[in-house]
């Protein structure tokens, strides 16, 4: 996990300056190592964080054995040794990963990428061609952001402060993006908050050469659902999870993970223990909260692992929010992102490696408004206009339930999941506020608007990859933490999608293919448990007092950056304790820690 920037431009030696700006800027990403190389046209800068072949011949920027061709990776590529098996032909210096991306570009061009497994970003230049070539992993777990700056000089790194940092950019705010961030919390995984940098999407590749820039889709989402029965499922849900969870303890450091007590971590522990028989596991908690730590004792008992439990009192919220905001280039609104950040700081204290549940919920069926929606879709007003005007006529006089209003109110599973479940702040609210630009994502495939697994794809292309994944990956590298993501293994999640909805939800019943593949690797009370969100409730954390004081500070203040972007007055109707307030405080926080670019 590292680091990775780079200006491709004619002299490139003279950005040798503007390039130490940049890795300077991402150290936290890489801590252990910093590498820069030159050719006449391009300059690759790398921070490294060491997980694989420690030696010298690991270090990036990395050259090809023939020193045509040079990369810059950040990130893993699991079960890479027995990939490399099949480019033998190519004269290995080290045991890297790394290196055997460039065998394979040798052997193989842009076209490596239909059999590239694991989390990364990585560009390489071809000096015979003159060609930059980058990609990112398919489902976004590293990121990739670039620009073209002063003088046609092109500028890519992992993060936007390394591009801002070199003073080549001067960024004009992307409005698009802004009523994204209003409307679902964080801006897409298909823009970036500024109109001129931009964000090379997951599963996407890019090529520069002469001057033009081409980028393109190399991957899609499997797009329709498979048949097969529970037995045949589980036989391969179970053989799939099991080679994805031994590919990625492979690291020469030690690996931990992280045991939250819930269903998915818990499974992963109980896998990782067949092949490391004494792991690390590492559990949160704070103090005086509804704990899970005794849920995780109990997987750490059953296990034997080497358990480390980190019990916190809440600090002062305002001030940890000011602190760890600044490690999100742009602004995000997941309320998790605090103790996320928490957790990976008590996890770098033992080890740099961690493997964790994520994703399971949008995989496997496992969030509450799934089995709503699941009902919803059920219900008897669907496509009766007449039978939805006389509910209409029926709710003036009565009150009816949560399923009816909703079908009164939305026109289908994906219109209530996208403007009620996912979203802060309502079109018009956003209006208001002065924002008119308006973004609509694109899709690898076509949603059909009344099914469950399709809300479930494009929670995996629009909320994964724009949310989770970056919350993910900007605490745990602002700790110089490796989180790898087993459910994310290629082979296994393209599996779990194309699973039937019903092998995931049935009624009440929830992440069916989990519970009837690995419950007897749990205790009987987490197989009964109930999920609960690792994250806070949004009014009692405005109870506090320090938090309204930041609040009022930032948006009760005409002269604040961030109502140069909203208009005043609108935002004071919103500061009612609630998730739009909490959207409106974040993009505040974002505006004073980037106040001189707006």
């Amino acid at each position: 996990m590292c680091g990775i920037a780079g200006i491709i431009a004619p002299n490139a030696i003279q950005y040798k300056e503007p390039l130490q700006k940049m890795t300077d800027a991402i150290v936290h990403r890489g801590p252990d190592a910093e590498g820069h190389e030159f050719f006449e046209n391009a300059a690759f800068g790398h921070r490294r964080l060491s997980i694989i072949d420690l030696s010298e011949t690991g270090k990036q920027p990395m050259f090809s054995d023939t020193r045509n061709e040079c990369i810059v990776l950040n990130g893993e590529i699991y079960g890479y040794q027995d990939l490399k098996k099949k480019y033998s032909d190519y004269a290995y210096k080290g045991s890297s990963d790394t290196e055997l991306i460039l065998a394979m570009y040798r052997q193989k061009g842009t076209a490596l990428l239909d059999e590239l497994p694991g989390m990364f970003a990585f560009a390489i230049w071809d000096e015979n061609k003159q060609q930059l070539f980058c990609a990112r992993d398919r489902f976004g777990e590293k990121p990739l952001y670039y620009a073209q700056g002063k003088n046609g000089a092109f500028i890519f790194a992992s993060e936007i402060k390394a591009i801002l940092a070199t003073g080549l950019i001067e960024p004009r705010l992307n409005r698009e993006a802004l009523y994204h961030f209003l409307k679902y919390g964080y801006v897409s995984a298909h823009q970036s908050i500024w109109e001129n940098i931009k964000t090379l999407p997951p599963a996407h590749l890019l090529l520069l050469k002469n001057g033009n820039i081409r980028v393109e889709r190399y991957w899609k989402l499997p797009a329709s659902d498979r048949e097969m029965g529970l037995a045949e499922a589980k036989e391969e849900f179970s053989s799939l999870l099991r080679k994805a969870v031994q590919k990625q303890l492979v690291a020469d450091v030690p690996v931990g993970s992280f045991l939250s007590g819930g269903l998915d971590s818990s499974s992963i522990v109980a896998l990782a223990s067949e092949i490391l028989p004494k792991q690390s596991t590492i559990s949160f908690g704070y103090s005086g909260a509804h704990s899970e730590l005794d849920f995780a004792s109990e997987i750490a008992e059953k296990y034997r692992t080497n358990h480390i439990e980190i019990l916190e009192n809440r600090g002062r919220i305002a001030d940890e929010l000011v602190k760890i905001s600044k490690y999100f280039d742009e602004p995000f609104s997941d309320m998790s992102y605090t103790p996320q950040y928490k957790i990976c700081e008590a996890a770098a204290r033992h080890l740099k490696v961690v493997l964790a549940g994520d994703v399971g919920d949008e995989l496997f069926g496992g969030y509450n408004f799934y089995r709503i929606e699941n009902e919803l879709k059920q219900h008897f007003s669907y496509g009766s206009a007449l039978m939805k005007f006389g509910l209409s006529l029926y709710r003036k006089f009565r009150e009816v339930s949560f399923i009816t209003n909703s079908n009164l109110n939305y026109s289908n599973i994906l219109d209530f999941h996208q403007n009620y479940v996912r979203n802060y702040l309502s079109d018009h609210e956003i209006k208001t506020l002065g924002i008119t630009a308006k973004y609509a994502q694109t899709y690898s495939f076509t949603p059909d608007p009344h099914s469950l697994n399709d809300i479930m794809r494009v929670d995996m292309e629009k909320y994964v990859p724009g949310n989770m994944l970056v919350k993910s990956d900007r605490m745990a590298m602002a700790n110089s933490l490796e989180v790898r993501t087993p459910f994310l293994d290629k082979d296994f999640a393209e599996f779990c999608i194309q699973l039937p909805a019903h092998l995931k939800i049935k009624g009440e019943q929830d992440k069916i293919i989990l519970r009837e593949t690995m419950s007897e690797y749990w205790t009987d009370s987490i197989r009964l448990r109930q999920k609960q969100g690792f994250g806070s409730d949004v009014k009692n954390w405005f109870e506090e007092d320090d938090l309204i004081k930041l609040s009022d500070n930032l948006l009760k203040d005409k002269n604040q950056k961030l109502f140069t972007l909203i208009d005043f007055d609108a935002a004071q109707q919103m500061l009612t304790r609630d998730k739009k307030h909490w959207n409106l405080l974040q993009l505040a926080l974002w505006s004073k820690n980037y106040a001189s670019f707006i």
